[in-house]
């Protein structure tokens, strides 16, 4: 048996392979292509990008750009094989997607320390002597999605993903937007962006004419009565959504005591009160048609949006009820989850939480104590909101500066771009201390 093994070659399973070697383990790196294929999949390639051949924004002005950067730091495969194949993109970093995936494969199967086992895992690895990353995917299905689905509970395990936009707090205009619960129930914790019945009209206008991201055919029959598109309720007439996530009853304005025509409500999302949620606003438009339709909405003509809505095939595991922020399942020390299972959301960060699972399998496997990141870190932040927020209410999440902790001390007139380019600076300089402490 090997000191580590890894289920999935994805982008999350090649990097905890990579990094699991990399300080020492012996790793055997399960794949299942080309003996079975995913409805995805089209090679056998290793970290296949099936979607976009984009892993978005380059510069430390964009949070993802400064989680590729932790990640360079860390000597990551995936950021490593992106800067060797990467084509023109402007202010993204964009690849050659099969020469991106010939190259991880090519390094994985030439490392001395890891064996690749062209095979189906069916069941869970329990050696007593190995430590298991399960990287196996959003489309994990078969006897291994059963088997965890067993182990966790009926509540553990998404078969879909349906997650509404999330805007930053600091982008919503409040001199249009107000705080209150509906009926009074409680204290005022949603923030509500109220419509006369022109503004209502107008969006649901443009609402329905929008356009919307093709499904793949096997996520044509994922959605059902509770949990709908919101420009297909809309589509149904122009008063189905004031009957449903735009019902005015009970949110009469606090000052005025006006009863709007329609109202979109935000649901905080974080701790902190950085992140709020567009309530019942889950959606297939296209990222693009959810800028200019959403900002329609009184209160967020300039949001700025922290990830957009999507509604897609995706298997995870609701993280915040089952792991801890080393990635290890709670109560099972040599067992740990990585990539889009564990509820992060896009290639970098998949294949970021696939680094951390990977280090601290090989630590675990040597009887070392796993490692946390500094929640001021991109690594350390999303980790923590995946394992620690509302388990009730988790969706699949993106890096953003939204889940990194506040400035301190900042001064009061500092603008946006400044902020996001000192947390970028902090993130990296905690990075540096965290490895080298």
């Amino acid at each position: 048996m090997r000191d580590v093994i890894v289920v999935g070659a994805g982008l999350a399973g090649s990097e905890a392979a990579w990094q699991a070697a990399a300080l020492g383990a012996e790793v055997l790196l399960y794949e299942m292509r080309p003996l079975r294929t995913s409805p995805a999949h089209r090679t056998a390639d290793f970290a296949e990008l099936v979607c976009s051949n984009s892993l978005r924004g380059a510069g430390l002005e964009n949070a993802v750009g400064v989680l590729k950067e932790e990640m360079r730091w860390l000597d990551s495969l995936i950021i490593r094989a992106a800067d060797a194949t990467a084509v023109p993109a402007g202010g993204a970093l964009a690849v050659d997607r099969r020469r991106f995936s010939q190259y991880i494969t090519e390094q994985i199967a030439a490392h001395p320390q890891i064996e690749v086992r062209r095979a189906e895992v069916t069941a869970i690895p329990r050696a007593a002597d190995s430590v298991a990353v399960i990287a196996s995917g959003p489309l994990t299905d078969g006897a291994l999605a059963d088997e965890i689905h067993a182990m966790l509970g009926d509540d553990a395990l998404y078969f879909y993903d349906a997650a509404a936009p999330l805007v930053d707090f600091d982008s919503i205009d409040m001199t249009r937007a107000y705080r209150a619960s509906r009926y009074g129930k409680g204290e005022p914790a949603y923030i509500n962006c109220p419509m006369d019945a022109q503004e209502y009209e107008a969006f649901w206008q443009a609402l329905i004419a929008a356009e919307t991201a093709a499904a793949h055919d096997f996520e044509k029959e994922i959605f059902f009565e509770g949990c709908m598109p919101v420009e297909v309720m809309a589509a149904r007439g122009q008063d189905t959504l004031l009957f449903g996530p735009l019902k005015p009853m009970g949110l009469e304005h606090p000052e005025t005591g006006t009863r709007p025509h329609a109202v979109v409500q935000l649901r905080q999302d974080n701790a902190e009160g950085t992140i709020y949620n567009i309530v019942g606003f889950q959606t297939r438009l296209t990222w693009p048609e959810q800028r200019r339709v959403f900002r329609m909405i009184p209160g967020l003509a300039h949001a700025e949006f922290l990830r957009y809505g999507v509604m897609h095939r995706n298997t995870f595991i609701n993280a915040p009820r089952h792991l801890r922020p080393t990635f290890q399942l709670q109560g099972e020390d040599r067992l740990l989850f990585a990539g889009q299972m564990t509820g992060v959301e896009g290639y970098v960060e998949s294949a970021a939480s696939g680094l951390i699972a990977g280090r601290n399998a090989a630590r675990i496997a040597a009887d070392c104590t796993p490692l946390v990141f500094p929640r001021t870190t991109c690594h350390g932040a999303l980790a923590h909101y995946i394992t620690s927020c509302d388990p009730a209410h988790f969706q699949p999440m993106n890096i953003n500066f939204g889940l990194l902790p506040p400035l301190a001390h900042l001064p009061r007139r500092t603008r946006k771009p400044e902020k996001k380019l000192l947390m970028a600076k902090r993130a990296l300089a905690a990075l540096e201390q965290f490895c080298t402490a």
